[in-house]
Parts: structure tokens; sequence; C-alpha cells
């Protein structure tokens, strides 16, 4: 599906397009998340290119968002997600990843008994 085809779809068409748990989800996003949705409705309307800030990392994307770009909160900053017609039906918070990689490097000089035969850098 192309995102000019996606973004001429209606909510009710859309729900029947994705799984069962993203469906029951936004059918409740009315109450959970109204905040966000009439924010980048608002940000559509007026045509502004203006990043929306959101800590809602459990948002559904819907087509209407489209070509929007939203910062999503990670746990420390605010990362910047470009919607695309690929991200549909996913999460915001799958975009904006809250952990990093996590690299080991040699023991510290100290660190266990071992250590002590290491050379020092």
């Amino acid at each position: 599906m192309t995102a000019a085809e996606a973004e001429k779809l209606s909510i009710e068409q859309y729900t029947k397009l994705v799984n069962a748990r993203e469906r029951r989800a936004i059918k409740r996003s009315a109450l959970r998340y109204r905040r966000l949705v009439s924010e980048i409705g608002k940000s559509a309307s007026s045509g502004s290119k203006t990043q929306i800030k959101t800590h809602v990392r459990d948002a559904v994307i819907l087509p209407s968002w489209i070509g929007k770009s939203i910062a999503v909160y990670n746990g420390k900053e605010f990362q910047p997600v470009e919607i695309t017609a690929a991200m549909l039906g996913h999460r915001l918070g799958e975009f904006a990843f809250s952990t990093k990689r996590v690299l080991h490097s040699a023991p510290g000089i100290r660190a266990t008994r071992g250590s002590k035969f290491l050379a020092v850098k």
C-alpha cells in the first residue's frame, strides 16, 4: 500500500487491516491519547513543519500521521521519528529505542584477582 492510498483510508477501513491488538488500541485511543491526536491534526491543518513532542510511546501510528515528524521520549531525550507508510500499525516506541547496545571493555585495575596479570593500558 502506498502512502497516498493509506492517507485516503478512514479509521474504520484502517482498523480492518491491522491486527486485533492494534485494532483494540485504536478503538480505545480516543480516551488515552486524544491530546496527541489533536496536536497532530492541528499541525496538519496549519501546514507547519514543527515536531510534536510526546511521551506516548504506545500510540498506534495512524494513516493521517504519514509525513509528520514526531519527537518520541525514550526516557532521556526526545528522538525524532519521521512517519512513513511502512510504519502503519506499529507503535511510536518501536522507533525510539530506550536502551543502547552495551559495549564491555577490559576489566579495570584491581577489578578481580585475575586482572593483575593483564597489561595496563
